[in-house]
């Protein structure tokens, strides 16, 4: 396969499975990002699996497969120990957090958080701060969790990122504080088929490429793109380019 395109399938399936993530379906993410995880960190394409490891081992914790996430981590962390990346070694910590028992998952959440602030990756930011959240306010910690959840949710709606922000608003209710309310953009409306096909038109691939990878035909890609069109309120492939994309596209850009 074309390596341009290839990367472009990877980030469309990780970006699949972290929406489904986001929206607390850990069965679904598992199944998209275990596709790019499973490759291990090896050569190919290593940013892909940067981003879709970590999310993979979340996943697998949530769906109740701690043992998947424990191998998972610990790969990881060789890499990031061997690149010595700011990123890597935050999202390894983050690891390390969710693994371990409640009231020792602090020091490492703490660790991320500071790594975080040199990698300056703020989407990786936000994650760690909802997760550490999430994390406080099952141990009833709501105040500590109230200041986390909120830049968490801040750092999300800056980039566009809604699920993420519709799940941090929602950890914010459950600690008896509630955020604004938030109307929701054209990404929050597509379809999964939808989101898909945005994401490889977005990144430069054709109709009949994208209808190649996701097994479809151009007649039903040019369909999936007019409902896109009419959900952006927009009339080409260019403005679908320039358009805020959020979710879709935060990823490629980081």
């Amino acid at each position: 396969m074309n390596r341009g395109l290839q990367r472009i399938e990877h980030m469309t399936t990780v970006a699949l499975g972290e929406m489904e993530l986001a929206r607390g379906n850990a069965e679904r993410a598992l199944g998209h990002l275990g596709e790019v995880a499973a490759g291990g960190l090896g050569p190919g394409d290593p940013l892909s699996r940067m981003q879709a490891v970590p999310s993979y081992a979340e996943a697998s914790i949530r769906a109740g497969q701690p043992d998947l996430a424990a191998s998972a981590a610990a790969s990881f962390g060789q890499w990031a120990a061997t690149t010595g990346s700011p990123s890597g070694l935050a999202l390894h910590a983050r690891l390390l957090a969710l693994l371990a028992p409640a009231d020792a998952a602090g020091p490492q959440f703490a660790e991320a958080l500071r790594l975080h602030l040199t990698a300056q990756r703020p989407f990786d930011r936000a994650r760690t701060e909802l997760l550490y959240g999430e994390s406080l306010r099952r141990r009833r910690e709501r105040l500590r969790a109230r200041e986390h959840l909120r830049t968490a949710l801040d750092l999300f709606e800056r980039l566009g990122a809604h699920p993420w922000a519709g799940r941090a608003r929602a950890e914010l209710r459950a600690t008896g504080e509630t955020a604004r309310p938030h109307e929701p953009g054209p990404t929050e409306q597509l379809t999964p088929r939808e989101l898909q096909v945005a994401r490889f038109i977005a990144a430069g691939a054709s109709t009949r490429q994208a209808a190649s990878q996701m097994f479809l035909s151009p007649r039903t890609i040019d369909a999936h793109l007019r409902n896109i069109y009419a959900k952006f309120g927009i009339t080409s492939r260019t403005e679908l380019r320039a358009a805020d994309l959020g979710e879709i596209t935060h990823h490629a850009a980081q």
